[in-house]
């Protein structure tokens, strides 16, 4: 039976997912929400922290997109996820590496796109689907990553389009996402994870002491909303762990996460860019602590 909470996520790369809303993830689906998420490459151009798999890599046996399948698959188990899906079907579009590298060029490079077929794809899914609730990232990709902008692009297009009656009426009927939610960091997070690493002699980046030089920090009063999934920390630690070509667990975010608790694994947080704000949660901020606040049904 379907939910009538439906939450629909749009990521680059297998792992995305996990990092940024693992928890988030967790929690909706422990709720009963239908949880549903789209990624848009397999990753193969991703640094592979294994050793003994090195020869996946792209400019070895080019194998390492199939390899992250089923590290997805396992993650998405340990989060409950057992809807997830890849843009155009596994391998349509290539990982396109970072910004001004080789991969860029790739026939297959999601930088290089057909913008309007990438946006059809994932209207079909929209309106199968039928979320309240989209998230995705920002303008930039949070980081500049070039498979996360035109992640961002697709999944902004085709909210818009699968709203549109007129648009390609035979991927199905028109659907109006109410909510649109960028992922974020405050600045204030930030800088208490850079605090609390600096105080045991760690850095999360080097040089770096103050929120203000990461470029990905967002203003608190930019945040929307806060999602507490601290009770399936143990889910989104399992998923993490669920990527070790691409995560180590002894790396400094995990080293964050061990100075200030659950907060940094287990609370994740959002930027509101359409549909109206909800009321506020607990908190002294005044940020939702639900994505689907102020939604009926």
């Amino acid at each position: 039976m379907t939910s009538s909470r439906r939450l629909l996520l749009v990521h680059a790369h297998p792992d995305d997912e996990t990092i940024n809303n693992g928890a988030t993830m967790a929690r909706y689906v422990a709720e009963g929400a239908d949880v549903t998420l789209l990624t848009c490459t397999l990753g193969e151009e991703g640094e592979i922290l294994v050793p003994e798999l090195a020869q996946l890599a792209a400019d070895q046996a080019d194998q390492l997109g199939g390899y992250r399948i089923g590290e997805l698959r396992a993650a998405m188990a340990a989060l409950g996820v057992t809807d997830f899906r890849f843009l155009g079907g596994p391998g349509r579009y290539r990982d396109s590496g970072m910004m001004g590298t080789p991969a860029n060029g790739h026939p297959r490079a999601f930088w290089n796109a057909d913008l309007d077929e990438a946006v059809a794809a994932a209207v079909a899914v929209v309106r199968e689907v039928r979320p309240q609730v989209l998230v995705t990232y920002d303008e930039n990709g949070g980081y500049g990553h070039p498979d996360h902008i035109q992640a961002h692009r697709v999944a902004m297009g085709a909210a818009a389009a699968a709203a549109d009656p007129a648009y390609r009426p035979e991927l199905g009927p028109a659907w109006d996402v109410a909510k649109v939610y960028w992922c974020c960091v405050p600045r204030s997070v930030l800088q208490r994870g850079i605090d609390a690493l600096a105080a045991t002699g760690e850095s999360f980046f080097e040089g770096v002491t103050s929120a203000d030089d990461i470029p990905f920090a967002v203003s608190d009063e930019d945040v929307a909303a806060a999602v507490d999934g601290r009770a399936f920390v143990a889910g989104k630690d399992a998923a993490m762990r669920a990527y070790p070509t691409q995560i180590t667990v002894d790396g400094p975010f995990f080293a964050l996460s061990n100075n200030l608790g659950q907060e940094v694994l287990g609370t994740e947080y959002y930027r509101l860019v359409a549909g109206e704000r909800g009321p506020a949660g607990p908190g002294p901020e005044g940020w939702e602590d639900d994505l689907f606040a102020g939604l009926s049904g």
